[in-house]
């Protein structure tokens, strides 16, 4: 599937219906930080999303009850490729290093992280 990038309000949407896997709109803004979103807000967001093919829905009446169709994993992949294409010339050294240099990773996480390297270099 090729995927479309989400808008924030759109991406904060498909967080909310990735943790519950099927909710209503009411469900979906009672997870909603305050301020809450407008009911019919959320609702236009939703129905973009099923336009985008993110989400789906099953009707009961005049409710409908949603569910993503793609997985936080699927989207999580795509937006990281977008990241590195993007600011790093698709290079994970690169990004290690504005993270680095940003330090937005401190010492901990850097020797975990090289730990993780090790058990790849291990494997191959």
């Amino acid at each position: 599937m090729e995927f479309k990038e989400l808008t924030r309000a759109e991406e904060q949407i498909m967080q909310v219906l990735w943790q519950l896997e099927k909710a209503f709109v009411k469900d979906i803004i009672d997870e909603l930080p305050e301020p809450k979103p407008a009911y019919n807000t959320v609702s236009t967001i939703i129905r973009i999303l099923e336009t985008k093919g993110f989400a789906d829905h099953e009707a009961f009446g005049k409710s409908h009850r949603y569910f993503p169709l793609t997985s936080r994993e699927a989207y999580k992949s795509f937006a990281t490729e977008k990241l590195l294409s993007n600011y790093f010339e698709s290079s994970v050294e690169s990004m290690f290093s504005f993270f680095v240099k940003e330090k937005k990773i401190d010492l901990q996480e850097a020797d975990e992280i090289l730990k993780l390297i090790e058990k790849l270099k291990n494997k191959r």
